[in-house]
């Protein structure tokens, strides 16, 4: 089903007020995430603490796997920042969607493609920053040259094409299901009582899928940001 986006102008840039409002919504619900985890800290941990320190420990064995810790403990906090933001940003646009005066306006963030695309220039930048500040700039130049000097324009493809594999793979599978989703809502809803009925376990089945779909992507997406660190800052690369 079609629906405009809300487009403003300001200072001749274009923004889109409803990516711009469900960012904010998402940053928002990572932050009170983290403070009411951390507000009563126990020995024993129960809650929300309980489900933060399992977070942290699994990102944790991310970074385990991709690198070593002394090279990718630093990485722990913008893991854990990263699986959050992107998690709760999936989840976001499954339970509904709002449209008023025909502009989409409750949704994930994560479906659109310029919100994703600006995740992954962020990573892949953050892995070039770390490569510099771990090698310096001429031995972090050099390592485009290695192990042989015809295969700098390959590694500069291979970093458009990690950035664009990145971004556009969270983004076509969040889209796609949130798509979905509102043709079975809405297709099968418009066919009257009986279609309704039929829509209702289809739907539930679906975001159920979805919420798997989400979980997974979130998962792939800092998995694969520790792969980009990796290879700029492991003393094994």
């Amino acid at each position: 089903m079609e629906h405009g986006e809300p487009i403003v102008k300001f200072l001749g840039l274009y923004f889109n007020l409803a990516n711009v409002m469900m960012i904010t919504i998402a940053s928002a619900i990572v932050f009170l995430i983290a403070v009411i985890s951390t507000r009563s800290l126990a020995m024993k941990p129960t809650g929300f603490q309980n489900f933060f320190e399992w977070v942290m420990d699994f990102v944790k064995g991310i970074i385990n796997s991709t690198m070593d810790w002394r090279d990718g403990g630093r990485f722990h906090i913008l893991g854990i920042t990263i699986i959050l933001y992107i998690f709760v940003s999936n989840m976001l646009g499954l339970p509904f969607a709002i449209v008023l005066n025909g502009d989409l306006w409750w949704k994930s963030p994560t479906a659109d493609p310029i919100v994703t695309l600006t995740l992954a220039v962020m990573v892949v930048g953050l892995s070039h920053y770390y490569g510099v500040k771990q090698l310096g700039p001429k031995a972090y130049g050099k390592t485009f040259f290695s192990p042989m000097k015809f295969l700098f324009p390959l590694k500069i493809i291979e970093e458009f094409a990690n950035t664009l594999t990145l971004g556009l793979r969270l983004y076509g599978n969040i889209y796609a299901g949130e798509l979905l989703l509102s043709l079975l809502a809405g297709g099968l809803a418009w066919t009257g009582w009986l279609g309704f009925i039929g829509a209702i376990p289809l739907t539930l089945a679906w975001q159920g899928f979805s919420i798997f779909v989400g979980t997974i992507q979130a998962y792939i997406f800092t998995m694969l940001t520790m792969v980009y660190l990796s290879h700029k800052v492991s003393h094994d690369h």
